[in-house]
């Protein structure tokens, strides 16, 4: 979220970046919430103004009750009554407007970084660089969900019986596997110096509004039914949201965590045939990072998480490359966004395994997450999270580039403690 004297005082720059983003639809949003400013600021000065005349009047009653002027007195407490009836008028508008301008303040997208290209959608995303070298092997690779079966290690009917689509049971080496990989990444962070944390799987809608933009809640969150609670769809949500209403001293910073979590989410719409099985579902655990830092840092923070999954892919023999996200793929908090994709030896193309996010103050701003320098001056932090890693569609990159001819799937040497000593699973 814009800080709104920033909207008042660059209109045309606020403008500017909604036409960046092909969202000109909003454009209308922000002649409209300078005009709500102007009138709640106007209301807030004359209701200012008459608190101001009912204390001076409040002092004058008393004066002419200690003299005696019962009769003036009531004339002038007359003047209160007909003063707090227009007072309560104006609070009442004041909170009418103040709730228009935060709902429209909440829909103006964050400023873009000047780095990030200009395209509609991530079909003009920019390719920044391969890690790893993409091979074919000389066989036929199966689709993911027959690799898994192969192993007994993947149930989708008894799934679909039990919840429906979108959910799956995993079993024997695969779920092993999947195991594996978690605890894998969450031992590989915090040799990187990250602290370990497993958080609420269920936030408030307070928190969720704090996090994401409207469209990103409608698209995938969960609902209790009943009560004021979602399932998180990843830890980032239940992560940030640890910092809601604090002042951090800056000496604190930056606060560096990294987390695991179940991950809930609608994924509304039809998908095609490779991303259905496992790859794109309700449910599934991920591995994920945060971090809150001072303003100048975020950049720096930025390139180093989406290194963290760059570094813990090739650990694995997973060739990856890093795509910078475009002006039209950027939801409406982010300032700059980096996905990284696995390579598909099977569709012989990278599909994305995480994303990388820098909010700049956006979160910070809706949550009241601020820092306290020094001198005592505040300022609101900035955000950024990043997937490490998230099975089972990070388990689709593992089977396929490691796959062999029989059948069987290797084991790379980082994963072999975690899988029981096993250098190969058959």
């Amino acid at each position: 979220m814009l800080d709104l004297k920033f909207v008042r005082e660059n209109p045309e720059a606020v403008k500017q970046n909604i036409k960046k983003k092909f969202q000109d639809n909003k454009l209308p949003l922000v002649d409209e919430v300078i005009a709500l400013d102007i009138e709640s600021r106007e209301a807030k000065q004359k209701a200012d103004s008459l608190r101001a005349e009912r204390n001076k009047i409040s002092k004058e009653i008393g004066g002419l009750m200690a003299k005696g002027k019962k009769e003036e007195a009531e004339e002038l407490k007359k003047r209160v009554v007909a003063n707090q009836e227009e007072l309560a008028e104006l609070e009442n508008k004041e909170t009418e407007l103040e709730a228009k301008i935060l709902k429209i303040m909440m829909t103006i997208p964050n400023i873009i970084d000047p780095s990030v290209p200009i395209g509609k959608d991530d079909s003009e995303n920019v390719e920044v660089k391969r890690y790893g070298e993409p091979l074919i092997p000389d066989f036929e690779i199966p689709y993911h969900a027959e690799i898994m079966e192969k192993f007994n290690g993947l149930d989708l009917e008894s799934a679909r019986k039990v919840a429906g689509n979108g959910f799956y049971y995993l079993m024997g080496d695969i779920a092993r596997l999947h195991s594996a990989v978690i605890s894998y990444a969450r031992d590989f962070m915090i040799d990187r110096g990250f602290t370990y944390c497993i958080p609420p799987f269920m936030i408030r809608s307070e928190v969720v509004t704090g996090v994401m933009s409207f469209a990103e809640m409608d698209a995938m969150m969960y609902k209790i039914e009943g009560e004021d609670l979602y399932l998180i769809g990843t830890s980032e949500h239940s992560m940030i949201g640890k910092f809601i209403d604090t002042i951090l001293p800056e000496s604190s910073l930056p606060q560096t965590l990294t987390s695991y979590s179940p991950c809930f989410r609608k994924e509304k719409g039809a998908h095609g045939i490779e991303e259905r099985g496992v790859y794109r579902i309700h449910q599934f655990e991920k591995q994920e990072m945060i971090v809150v830092c001072k303003p100048e840092e975020s950049p720096m923070w930025f390139d180093k998480l989406w290194q963290n999954t760059v570094d813990l892919f090739r650990s694995l023999d997973i060739p990856v490359r890093t795509l910078e996200c475009c002006s039209g793929d950027l939801a409406d908090l982010k300032v700059k966004s980096v996905d990284v994709e696995a390579w598909s030896p099977r569709q012989k193309k990278y599909f994305e395994v995480g994303s990388c996010s820098n909010l700049g103050d956006a979160q910070a701003r809706r949550l009241k997450i601020r820092v306290s320098d020094e001198n005592n001056n505040k300022y609101f932090a900035h955000t950024l999270n990043n997937t490490v890693v998230a099975p089972p569609r990070m388990l689709i990159a593992f089977l396929e580039n490691n796959l062999n001819a029989d059948g069987s799937v290797n084991i790379p040497a980082a994963l072999q403690p975690y899988m029981g000593g096993k250098t190969v699973i058959k």
